[in-house]
């Protein structure tokens, strides 16, 4: 897979990559006014607006379609490039004949792979550069296999947008970060840039900073946030969308910090730091082993015994005790939860090897 850098197909007002706009063009007004007042910040480089808007359920606001994309060819008159979204093969047919000049798969799309089979059945031979949003639900292998599919079309000028994920479960956010998932995206294509949109993950306009810093602080090459010119009265996602000006104050209040640096006292402390990390991983894989062989003894004592694997209210003990300890500690709540069920899911498989080995053989 070929991908180029993100420096090398476009030039960005500032660093990181900023791409802003309205959730939906709605009228030429709307979309020229809130163009204007970006382009006057001097920080964005992209101006992103819904022509197609997928919406859950019928008679809600479904964008304007082909005649918002004449109203971008006046946005790119004031500088600014400008993305839309692509759900299928007419509308990446169509934004390629109007001059659009980035497209974006969204989060509905990529998780079905013959819409984007189409669209990059049309992309064959067409040097225009395409980002990917995630899926809805937390499939990698969905967001890498879409991914896949735009460059076996020949597309080089590739980025991934991660923009969250739906999650069944109390969140403050409208989609749950799932860091992790972009993470590991970056460790299988390392050259692939990624850009975050805080406003998906957000939903709401005054989270929106944080989640901003984060992505930063996690070394992504851009954000995707959306700007109205009036928000309070947007057809579609109102309460996550920022004004032109409250969005230039966010972007002023962001850090942006290096990946690297040549001061050679921090390079070498942070060495150091690194390599007792590395002394106690090993002290505590050989912990981890020690425990795996009490859990197979475990479970050879509770076949012989005829036991059930699953022990409730030893179970229950686990994580109070945990708990509590953890608070002595001054570890988190969720942190220790997370590893007692990683422990405890590997120590349910090592059981039932046990408890099937004689039995298979």
């Amino acid at each position: 897979m070929t991908i180029l850098p993100l420096n090398t197909w476009i030039n960005s007002a500032s660093e990181p990559l900023l791409i802003a706009g309205p959730c939906g063009a709605e009228t030429k007004e709307q979309v020229l006014a809130t163009a204007r007042e970006l382009a006057d910040t001097g920080r964005v480089s992209v101006y992103r607006a819904g022509i197609w808007k997928p919406r859950t359920r019928p008679n809600a606001f479904e964008g304007v379609g082909e005649k918002g994309l004449e109203w971008l060819k006046e946005v790119q008159k004031m500088g600014l490039k400008t993305t839309v979204e692509v759900a299928n093969a007419q509308h990446t047919e169509l934004a390629l004949k109007h001059g659009v000049d980035i497209l974006w798969i969204g989060a509905r799309t990529t998780v079905n792979p013959f819409s984007v089979q189409e669209i990059a059945d049309v992309l064959k031979g067409v040097d225009i550069p395409v980002m990917v949003k995630n899926p809805v639900h937390a499939d990698l292998q969905l967001w890498l296999g879409a991914i896949e599919r735009v460059s076996n079309s020949g597309i080089t000028r590739l980025a991934a947008v991660h923009r969250g994920f739906h999650y069944f479960g109390k969140t403050k956010y409208r989609n749950k970060p799932l860091w992790e998932i972009p993470i590991e995206l970056k460790t299988l294509l390392p050259e692939l840039p990624i850009i975050c949109d805080p406003s998906h993950i957000s939903g709401k306009r005054e989270l929106i900073q944080g989640v901003a810093q984060k992505a930063l602080d996690l070394g992504m090459n851009g954000l995707m946030i959306e700007s109205h010119i009036n928000p309070d009265k947007a057809l579609s996602d109102a309460q996550q969308q920022l004004t032109p000006a409250d969005l230039k104050s966010l972007v002023e209040r962001l850090v942006c910090r290096k990946s690297t640096t040549d001061n050679v006292l921090f390079t070498d402390k942070l060495s150091q730091l690194r390599n007792a990390i590395d002394e106690i991983d090993d002290e505590l894989l050989n912990v981890l082993k020690k425990r795996m062989t009490i859990i197979e003894q475990i479970g050879l004592y509770k076949k012989e015994h005829d036991i059930t694997i699953f022990q409730l209210d030893r179970w229950q003990d686990i994580l109070k005790s945990r708990e509590q300890w953890a608070a002595r500690l001054g570890l988190s709540k969720a942190y220790i939860d997370k590893i007692c069920m990683l422990l405890h899911e590997e120590s349910i498989r090592v059981q039932t090897e046990v408890m099937n080995k004689n039995q298979v053989e």
